[in-house]
Order: C-alpha cells, then structure tokens, then sequence
C-alpha cells in the first residue's frame, strides 16, 4: 500500500459549534467547507483533520497531534480560550495532554522524545 495523503475525521453533532472549537485550537479557520456537515483543516502537506456532522458517532472520535513543544501548545490554546488536561509522562515516548471536543471526541496533544 502506498499512502499519499492520511485525512482523519472526526464525527459531530454540529458543524459550527466544531468549526469555532477546533479554530481555536489550530489557530485559525479550516482550509475547506465543501458543504454544510463538513470542514477540513490541512495540517501538513501529507495530512488532514475533518469534522464531519454524524450525530450517531459524534463524541466517539479521537485523534492524535505531534506537536514540537506541547508546554507553548498548551500555553497558546489558553491564550484562544481552550483548555488541555495536566500535561503526562508517556515513559519511553515522551508527554502528551489531552482536550475534549464540545461533543467529546478525545483530542491528544503529544510531544515525543528528542531522538537525535
């Protein structure tokens, strides 16, 4: 299998309500709104994160973002009014924090170890 591109959803309850939240916490407006259920944020050019309107599923969801510097991260979606759990060792790994969507989709916020 060749991938080229990893688009993530995750179901909600509805679109404006997940559209304000998650600005907050990428720091702006989605790249995309192809219709009224759905907004897509390009994240990097091999990855994507859509909410799509699925009030069956909504809340069941949970994605996790690599950050670089999960203490400015944090930090920074205090400054948009977003608030992260304490922030905990993954032994081995690194440190992750999560976040609860409005619906409760499980958003996780992780630094990994320096390898170098």
């Amino acid at each position: 299998m060749s991938i080229d591109h990893v688009f993530a959803g995750l179901p909600v309850s509805r679109r404006d309500v997940a559209v304000s939240w998650y600005e907050k916490l990428l720091g702006r407006p989605p790249d995309m709104l192809p219709h009224d259920g759905e907004a897509t944020w390009r994240l990097t050019d091999g990855a994507s994160l859509w909410v799509v309107v699925d009030p069956a599923r909504a809340g069941r969801g949970l994605v996790t973002l690599v950050v670089p510097d999960l203490d400015a991260e944090v930090t920074a979606l205090g400054w948009r009014g977003l608030t992260a759990g304490s922030a905990s060792e993954v032994p081995g790994a690194g440190r992750k924090a999560h976040l609860a969507d409005p619906d409760g989709n499980d958003v996780v916020l992780v630094e990994l170890l320096d390898r170098s």
